[in-house]
């Protein structure tokens, strides 16, 4: 069952997003990409309050560079849709589990992000959680 509201047009842009953003980090990669943007959506919080779609997650002003660049802007693969259904439907893996944001260094992880602690990384991949005075909501969201 959904833990947000998706229709097909928007299993599709988040298809694009999860490949544009995350398809050289694999199939776990793009899936917590997708657990990013849905934490986004459901916590209602910091820079993310009043988010409560996916085109407006993913269309947030400086949100992800991907939206920025052609590939984006190609047709949704039915692989990459049936990762976006996954993490509409709820599936979450650590590090992006309660993770509202991640990026690429060029090198190591800092330690925060947004005056936000790491919690982990995946291959390029850096992510944070938000602490509970931030964002006590992303920790009560499923």
């Amino acid at each position: 069952m959904a833990v947000v509201n998706a229709r097909q047009s928007d299993i599709d842009l988040l298809a694009r997003l999860l490949r544009a953003e995350g398809e050289g980090e694999g199939v776990l990669g793009m899936l917590l990409i997708g657990n990013v943007g849905i934490n986004r959506v459901r916590a209602n919080c910091s820079e993310f309050k009043g988010l409560r779609t996916i085109p407006q997650m993913i269309y947030q002003e400086h949100a992800f560079e991907a939206v920025q660049k052609g590939y984006f802007y190609q047709r949704a693969r039915e692989s990459e849709r049936r990762l976006a259904r996954r993490t509409v439907n709820g599936e979450r893996f650590w590090p992006a589990k309660y993770s509202l944001w991640y990026f690429r260094p060029p090198g190591d992880c800092p330690p925060t992000w947004y005056d936000q602690p790491f919690v982990g990384r995946y291959k390029l991949h850096c992510f944070y959680e938000p602490t509970s005075a931030v964002c006590e909501n992303v920790y009560n969201t499923f």
